[in-house]
């Protein structure tokens, strides 16, 4: 597989390493992004340990506004996040 694929395949298997924990397999609930974003993103967000900031990034991402974080909506954090890192590098 290519960089790309292989990226790819990461972001859908840790998105399912989080999803379904408390229900839904094809979605994340407030607790399981908080793991996910702790676990898998903490050296870019920080950890989130303060839930008033988890309950805001969730409301933030919650798109759709259905109480849950589906995989769209988890790619699009990725995605800024991304942008955002890489802004960040290309000005050093």
């Amino acid at each position: 597989m290519s960089q790309v694929q292989q990226s790819m395949a990461l972001l859908i298997s840790a998105f399912h390493k989080y999803s379904g924990k408390e229900g839904d397999k094809t979605t994340l609930s407030k607790g399981e992004l908080k793991d996910l974003l702790n676990a898998e993103l903490g050296d870019v967000m920080g950890k989130n340990t303060d839930q008033a900031k988890v309950d805001k990034i969730f409301k933030d991402l919650d798109a759709n506004a259905d109480g849950s974080v589906d995989f769209q909506e988890y790619v699009t954090l990725v995605a800024c996040l991304t942008m955002m890192c890489n802004e960040f590098f290309t000005k050093k």
